[in-house]
């Protein structure tokens, strides 16, 4: 991974990270937002139960007899609500009533009554004419046991006589809370995708030419039938160039400085070759060594004007990123058309082309384009096969690709060289003439592959020689 994509994965991380650390502070939040609610509800419900005792209260205490009925009355009563998708079907609110020193003189659970809750801060509070609130566990190992109180004082003729206290478990909160943070995390995670994909989307929008939208829609319409994995291998590759136009954009790359320096490198070898055959014309010499400086120099000016036709070529190949005009092209004929040409260059040493079509096939692309790529693999197979052999010119078929495969029966390919016959100006040296080519004529395949969105691969066949595959997609046609 490169510097840029490194900072590019960082900032990613970064924005997730940040994302991730926003919802959990927002998901830790909702908990105490829930109970402060649920508070001021008991607040007020203690309130109200408070005034139900007053009108009954004595100076000894409140009085807790048609209290206590009706709030049996009412931990008896059996309904449906839906709250929001929570299904409530009883009452599970708590109270407890203690006398002016805090002694229980009723509890709705039926428990404690005479014990001393003076102790406990809500009721001592409630007690010195304060509001007193507490969260207390049932049970010390138990979380989930935990209960909120609210205790509220009960006043006879401006006197404290006693306390309300109004318990709320926090367990019946839980559903809710549950709910609003799963929500929360859901809304989260919705719009960190939304915002990535409306990141992606206006990058794309910004850089993507619009020659790669049409060169999709034109494909669509090209098949004949639905074909989803093709449609999505379609769009997939669109992506892929479209990156390559965000980062040369960002990279700013010059493909007029990256092939002159590239270029100068290479000419570097025949130039000094012809510089030192014509410094040696000078001096007197034999006619036949002078024939043969003069040959060297025609040679190496030879391969200086393919260096540089080559260049420019791919060059110009590289630059594009769509095809202007792709159109259908039947392969089984433009095969037989290269079978018949390279049978022709590989008759003086007696090499022949074998053709196999498996059946008619038909790609969308650039004929000329094609012409040249399997004619680069077909030459490069001719200077590394043996005289008198064949060439296995193959076309295979599947549902969506094309596969033509060119197979020698040559040398093969060195172990070192597996991954760079395709990098520019690598060439190996040829078995028939122990000369070495521009290096190019493979570069050049791949690059074709590419803009027909294909792949071009070569390796090692299993019975001998090397066999070099152009794969292309396959353009189906109405049965």
């Amino acid at each position: 991974m490169n510097r840029r994509n490194r900072i590019f994965a960082g900032i990613l991380l970064a924005y997730l990270a940040g994302v991730a650390l926003l919802m959990w502070r927002l998901v830790d939040d909702i908990a105490p937002r829930y109970r402060e609610s649920a508070e001021d509800s008991m607040v007020e419900t203690a309130q109200l139960l408070a005034t139900l005792l007053e009108p009954s209260a004595t100076a000894a205490g409140p009085n807790v007899q048609a209290f206590a009925q009706t709030f049996a009355a009412l931990r008896a009563r059996r309904f449906e609500a839906d709250i929001y998708g929570v299904k409530k079907r009883r009452v599970e609110l708590r109270a407890t009533v203690v006398d002016g020193q805090g002694h229980v003189l009723f509890n709705s659970l039926g428990r404690s009554l005479g014990a001393d809750f003076s102790r406990w801060r809500d009721v001592r509070l409630a007690l010195a004419g304060q509001y007193g609130a507490r969260t207390t566990r049932e049970s010390d190992d138990d979380p989930l046991s935990a209960v909120m109180y609210v205790s509220v004082p009960v006043f006879y003729q401006d006197r404290i006589v006693g306390a309300v206290t109004v318990g709320k478990p926090v367990t019946s909160l839980g559903q809710f809370m549950q709910g609003a943070q799963h929500k929360t995390l859901l809304a989260g995670i919705t719009a960190a995708i939304a915002a990535l994909i409306l990141m992606l989307i206006l990058s794309l929008w910004l850089v993507i030419p619009s020659g790669l939208v049409a060169d999709y829609l034109r494909r669509v319409r090209m098949q004949r039938s639905w074909d989803l994995r093709g449609l999505w291998r379609h769009l997939g590759e669109m992506t892929s160039t479209a990156y390559k136009d965000v980062r040369d954009a960002l990279e700013g790359r010059s493909f007029a400085a990256d092939y002159a320096q590239t270029l100068t490198h290479e000419l570097k070898s025949p130039l000094s070759a012809i510089r030192g055959a014509a410094d040696l014309l000078h001096e007197p010499m034999a006619e036949a060594d002078r024939r043969r400086f003069l040959d060297n120099i025609e040679r190496e000016t030879q391969r200086i004007h393919e260096l540089v036709d080559r260049m420019m070529q791919l060059a110009a190949l590289e630059s594009r990123r769509l095809l202007e005009s792709p159109e259908p092209v039947q392969i089984a004929p433009l095969l037989e058309e290269l079978a018949t040409s390279a049978t022709a260059a590989g008759a003086a040493r007696g090499i022949t082309i074998e053709l196999e079509v498996a059946g008619p096939a038909q790609v969308l692309g650039d004929p000329l384009l094609l012409k040249q790529a399997v004619g680069n693999l077909l030459a490069n197979a001719l200077d590394f096969s043996p005289s008198h052999t064949a060439i296995e010119l193959r076309l295979d078929l599947s549902p969506g690709s094309v596969s033509i495969g060119v197979r020698d029966h040559g040398p093969g390919i060195p172990h070192f060289a597996g991954d760079k016959v395709f990098e520019k100006f690598f060439s190996l040296t040829r078995p028939n003439s122990s000369r070495k080519s521009t290096g190019l004529g493979l570069t050049f395949v791949r690059e074709i592959a590419h803009l027909h969105y294909g792949r071009a691969a070569i390796r090692n066949h299993d019975e001998g020689g090397a066999i070099a595959t152009l794969t292309l997609p396959r353009v189906r046609t109405a049965p």
